[in-house]
């Protein structure tokens, strides 16, 4: 077996040099595990869905640059993945980490109150992404989170820029409402453990 670490394996074809599974690897695997994370995979199993997201990078024989970027190219792969797996498993990875996220991403001198602001929009940002069907929150994920390009997401998705359009009004739509009810709705309240004494 071809040890994936070694780039004397990159693979060449005709035309552009063809980027590596290991160098893919290399500088997107933390894309991918947040790709996955905002699909509803849960903490647990982020790590199993990377991996198995580049071994199939890498049995394509890595990616060929064209008018799709690698980080739409991995998503496409992800989603893949993601899917393949929850039709296998019939189950539902519907509780993302946003807990770890948020104190992932709240700053170091936040007072403990804005800390839990930020852990619950970030919880109300994963409930609304939730709302969306898979092929929906792809789109909504690459084209608002990511930044990436309508064409772009045509091309690494391999759908017509027209679904990729009404994907992304549809997605935006259903996450607005799903967010704006979320927002509405009485926070939740404290578990016992996060009650705060005075």
């Amino acid at each position: 077996m071809k040890d994936l670490t070694d780039t004397r394996h990159t693979a060449k074809r005709d035309g552009p040099q063809v980027l590596d599974a290991a160098r893919l690897f290399r500088e997107h695997a933390e894309f991918v595990a947040n790709f996955a994370v905002r699909l509803g995979v849960g903490r647990p199993e982020v790590d199993d869905v990377v991996q198995e997201v580049f071994l199939v990078a890498h049995r394509r024989g890595g990616f060929v640059p064209g008018p799709a970027r690698p980080t739409t190219w991995l998503a496409e792969i992800t989603l893949r993945v993601v899917s393949a797996g929850r039709r296998k498993r019939r189950r539902s990875w519907e509780d993302a980490d946003t807990e770890a996220v948020a104190a992932a991403s709240a700053h170091a001198g936040s007072s403990p109150g804005e800390q839990a602001e930020a852990s619950e929009a970030l919880r109300r940002v994963q409930q609304a992404l939730d709302t969306l069907e898979e092929g929906k929150r792809a789109v909504f994920i690459l084209f608002e989170l990511e930044g990436e390009s309508c064409e772009a997401i045509a091309a690494g998705l391999g759908i017509p820029i027209g679904t990729v359009y009404s994907r992304l009004h549809k997605a935006r739509k259903q996450f607005m409402e799903a967010h704006a009810r979320l927002v509405a709705a009485p926070a939740r309240p404290l578990a016992r453990s996060q009650t705060v004494t005075s």
